[in-house]
Order: C-alpha cells, then structure tokens, then sequence
C-alpha cells in the first residue's frame, strides 16, 4: 500500500533524512560481516527443520479463497493489474511465511497477515509492504538550499519489507524490478521478523511500540487471521509459497515410551547418560560470561567433574542427589517451546532457569515449614508463610520484582508424582503451563542479573536445572527452537 501527495519543503527534507538513514542499511562489500546478514542465519538454520505445507502448488488456487485478477502461469501466481485481495482459506496464528515474488518497475503489492475475513490487510490486519520502491513512480528530483537531491515520495515505513505504517524496514536487500527475490515472514506472538534476500530487514516487539504513522491499527493485536496477497493495481508474480506452523503445541503429550520426542521436537536428554549437558562453570552469568580462553576450559572441567559425581541417570531420569551444582544444557537456546517432566520429594526447592536466568519455581506448596526449618506455632507464624510464595504452586518466576511472580493457579501434583511443564518464551515474554493448567500467561522474564531488572533479556543462553539442595528427578525433556 502506497498513499503519494504532494510534498512542501519540509516534507521533502524529512524525506531525504529518512532515506540517507536508510541507505546506512546497505553495507559495501569492504564492511564485513553484514550484521542483518549475519543476524538470518540463526533464524533460517531453525527454519530449515520446519515442517513446511505448500500453499500454492503450481496448478490452481489450492488453499485459497478463489478470486478474479489471478492466473497460474508456468507454475507461477500472477496477480494482474487491478486484481482484489486473495484470502487465504485456512486462519494463522503464529507461523513463518516463506515466498519468491518478482514486481515490475514501481510496483505495488502486499502480504496481509493475522487479517479477519474481508478486513482491511493494514488496519484490520498487518500489511508486510511488496513494493519496488526504487521504481520511478517514487522518485523525485528537488532543489533545496541551492543543491538538488534525488528524493523519494515515499514515507519511511513504506519501504518494502516495512509494517506498513507501524514500523520501517532496513533498505538495500531488493533485488531490481524484473528479478525474482526470497522473503520469510515471521510472526510468533507479537514478534513480527522480515528476512529478505537472506538478511534480516525487519525484527520487531509489537507490544513495545507504537505505530509510526501516528495511526490506529487495532490488527496489531489479532493473535491470529488469514493471510493475504494484497493486490493494488499492479502485476506482481509469486511462487513458492510455504508455510509453517508455530502456534503453541497441545500442553501435554501422550508418548508410547519415555525420551522419545514428539514430532518437530528434539530430546535434550537421551534416558540414558549426560549427553548434552554440562556443569555449570560460574553461578553468577555475567562473571560466566566473562570467562575465557584457559579460565573457561578449567572452570568448565571443574564444572563438569562435579556435575558427573552427582546427576546421574537412573530408570531413565535424570537424578540429583542434592549435593552438587545446577545441571546446564551444553547449547544456547533463545526463542522455544520445551516439556519437562519432574518430580521431587516432600519439601523439596529447585527451578529451571531459562537463559541462564532463575527462575521458573518448583517446589512443594504443601510444605509449611519456615525458612529456619522449624514449623510455624501460631495463626499468625501460618499467615506470615504466604510471603514465601511457596504454598500458591510451582511455575512461577519467582525472582521478578517488577511484574507478576506467582502462578495464577496452584497445579502441582504432590511431592512423589511427576508433573510436566510447558514452557513457551517469546522474546523475554514467558507463558507456562502446568498439568495442562495455565499458570503463567506471557509475562516477562526480568534480567535477575541486573540489580535494577532493568537491562535487557539475554537473547540466548543455556536452560539450567536448578540445584537447591534437595533430590530432584527429570525426564522427557523435549524442546522446539522457535525461529527469531
């Protein structure tokens, strides 16, 4: 979608700031590494294990609301000039769109994602930007103060790639009119990503912004709708077309057999040894971090030397005998849906610390005793346990100062029965659920390791199983990386 007017002095200077800031995108070939480059391997390696459906098969509109404006040509999608909006049959929640697509000189598309039936693609919906936006039709030519520029009509967030209207896109990853490009839309939660031509020209918080335009759009906060190729008077072509679903998967699994993961999941633990694990080589992550070279190397064999005298696999479980230090996965994790299984003993304390940062709680709510180990003697010493948190349940982060830290509902099944967890983490923003309960509902991660809880998030690291001093027992631990 692109809206043209005449443009006064001003305007025209804002226009030029807006592209020179945007031209900084596209990086020579003696600037190397190219950071949005650099920054879609992540997300296109994790892609490459996703479980693709066609959404175009060459042929006919297949999957698609039928109509006029479109043909099938040489297994190509050819919306012609003057064609309306193509639904898709089937709503998305949170999936990654995958396409090819080739414009004509200055032509003007559109990818309508999470759109209601018969919505507006960038106002009911989000509109993804398709345009050839070095075309013609967008430039101009101006004097001012003396000088002439070359100047484009367009506003910053009508780039291509851009959320049309709500957040820009990094420029120079178009390919010129005639030529076919790879585009992959991302959109889990409220994390939309653009990855264009293999780099990453759009990477965005939904909820932490405001649009740019200044304008409401009320699809922002759809969690789900159809996708849509947004015809706007313009031949564009496209082939394909792909997409994956990353929606939340059911809260628990029923498996023939243990540590066998379900489909699109990897095990993190194999049932029978410490493959894929680690000691946890500094408690704080930050001095962690801070280690390297020979100072890592010895940490870690301590690390590891102590991990093996006490985690141990036994019937199939991991088991802790309380004595040792946290149990860490050996790789780093971001975004991802993971299933745990565990069980511990009456009064028992541990956690799971996702990205290396406490806590998810697992504990016994059913344990009254205080933090000396005596009991409590009186109505008040009772009412006084309530601070502790540890009677409303497992599954909360615990450790939050700023936003909410205890479950929403108490889900534990008694010391000595397995529980499983579900854990989803979106950006810093965690849901969890609980035997099949709801405990947490996409609440944020707060950086423990920042005094303040201020500081961002680390955008990956190790899930750690937390050591507190008591026995603990995990198993089926499964994990999906989410693209990001």
């Amino acid at each position: 979608m692109v809206q043209c007017a005449a443009m006064n002095r001003f305007a025209l200077a804002v226009a030029f700031a807006s592209l020179a800031l945007g031209g900084n995108h596209a990086f020579s070939q003696n600037q190397k590494p190219d950071p949005n480059v650099e920054a879609a391997k992540r997300p296109l390696a994790i892609l490459e294990s996703a479980d693709w459906s066609s959404l175009f098969n060459g042929k006919d509109l297949s999957g698609w609301q039928e109509v006029e404006g479109y043909r099938i040509e040489d297994g190509t999608l050819i919306c012609e000039k003057g064609a309306k909006n193509l639904f898709s049959e089937k709503e998305y929640r949170d999936f990654a769109f995958t396409f090819e697509f080739k414009l004509e000189e200055s032509a003007n598309n559109g990818i309508g994602i999470r759109v209601p039936q018969d919505g507006h693609a960038a106002y009911d919906g989000m509109e993804i930007q398709v345009l050839d936006h070095n075309g013609a039709r967008y430039q101009t030519e101006a004097e001012i103060d003396g000088k002439s520029y070359h100047l484009s009509w367009l506003k910053p967030w009508q780039y291509h790639g851009s959320v049309y209207g709500i957040y820009p896109a990094k420029t120079g990853y178009l390919k010129p009119a005639g030529e076919w490009n790879t585009e992959t839309i991302v959109a889990i939660e409220d994390h939309i990503m653009v990855i264009l031509n293999g780099a990453v020209i759009v990477d965005v918080f939904l909820e932490d912004l405001t649009p740019v335009d200044g304008k409401d759009h009320p699809g922002m906060k759809n969690k789900s709708g159809h996708l849509v190729l947004a015809g706007h008077n313009d031949h564009a072509e496209f082939r394909n077309i792909k997409v994956a679903d990353f929606s939340p998967s059911p809260t628990s699994i029923k498996a023939p057999k243990d540590n066998t993961p379900p489909a699109g999941f990897s095990a993190l633990f194999n049932g029978k040894d410490l493959s894929g694990w680690k000691g946890l080589a500094h408690k704080n992550a930050n001095e962690r971090h801070a280690l390297a070279g020979d100072a890592l190397k010895e940490a870690q064999a301590a690390a590891d030397e102590i991990m093996n005298a006490h985690w141990s696999v036994k019937d199939g479980a991991l088991t802790y005998d309380g004595q040792g230090q946290s149990l860490c996965t050996a790789k780093d994790y971001g975004d991802f849906e993971m299933y745990v299984d565990w069980k511990i003993p009456p009064g028992a304390d541990s956690g799971i610390y996702l990205r290396g940062t406490p806590q998810v709680q697992i504990w016994d709510p059913w344990d009254p005793r205080k933090k000396d180990g005596s009991m409590p003697t009186s109505p008040e010493e009772w009412v006084e346990q309530y601070k502790n948190g540890r009677n409303l349940g497992s599954g909360s982060l615990w450790n939050n100062k700023r936003t909410k830290n205890t479950p929403l509902v108490l889900a534990d099944k008694k010391p000595g029965e397995w529980n499983t967890f579900l854990i989803r983490m979106v950006g810093n923003k965690v849901t969890i659920w609980l035997n099949d309960k709801l405990i947490v509902d996409r609440v944020e991660l707060e950086n423990y390791w920042d005094p303040e809880r201020l500081q961002p998030l680390a955008r990956a690291d190790q899930i750690e199983l937390q050591h507190h001093g008591s026995e603990l027992y995990f198993k089926n631990l499964y994990l999906r990386e989410l693209p990001y």
